[in-house]
């Protein structure tokens, strides 16, 4: 009887942990969800703010100046919560949540695109858009590969460019109807692949000196 009683109170703390542990790593993603839904918030408005900011251009001129600088900003803050939403999904568990914010931010950073496209043509702004774009859902190892050291280049890019590049990453296989028809437009038919300004494609990459080239 000792030993029944040994064997249901081991299995009993068992399980508690275990329902503990679910339930405290459910709360853990949960705070990530929100923490992404406040990046997701403040950036939607600031993209508001470029898009009224942006179409006003046709109705009034606007200081060109303070136009590229506010995008600089949105440019500088989009690099900066890529990094840390990849570090949230990176540990994502328990909640798709986050696959569905994903998604959000793809559209955001695709308006960001459009925005900054207008910009640099209504006011012959010298910085280069540079728009990544890679698989989400299942990549492959070789993918996987590539992808990691498309990202490791461009990071350094970033910090030695600065201001000068816009560096968009886009998730191409999220089933978004405005991605899809712009990487028709643009014929981005595999991933990972870089496109500079609307015109030069990569899709095979070693180092920085390989994009810098096109950046003069």
């Amino acid at each position: 009887m000792n030993q029944k009683y040994i064997f249901l109170w081991a299995l009993l703390v068992t399980l508690l942990f275990f329902n503990l542990g679910i339930f405290f790593g459910y709360m853990l993603e949960s705070s990530r969800v929100d923490k992404i839904n406040e990046f997701y918030v403040q950036s939607d408005m600031d993209l508001l703010d470029q898009r009224i900011q942006s179409d006003a251009f046709d109705i009034i001129n606007l200081n060109c100046e303070n136009a590229i600088n506010a995008n600089n900003i949105f440019a500088d803050k989009i690099f900066e919560d890529a990094k840390k939403i990849q570090r949230f999904e990176d540990a994502n568990k328990f909640n798709q949540d986050i696959i569905f914010q994903h998604k959000r931010f793809d559209l955001l950073r695709t308006l960001f695109w459009m925005n900054s496209i207008k910009i640099k043509e209504k006011c012959n702004a010298s910085y280069h858009n540079v728009v990544y774009f890679y698989k989400y859902n299942g990549p492959s190892i070789d993918q996987k590969a590539r992808q990691g050291v498309f990202s490791r280049v461009l990071e350094e890019l970033k910090q030695d460019k600065g201001n000068s590049i816009m560096l968009i990453p886009i998730a191409g296989d999220n089933n978004l109807t405005s991605v899809d028809l712009l990487m028709k437009t643009y014929g981005i038919n595999d991933f990972p692949t870089i496109l500079i300004d609307e015109k030069i494609k990569i899709d095979k990459l070693e180092s920085k000196e390989e994009i810098e080239k096109f950046l003069k």
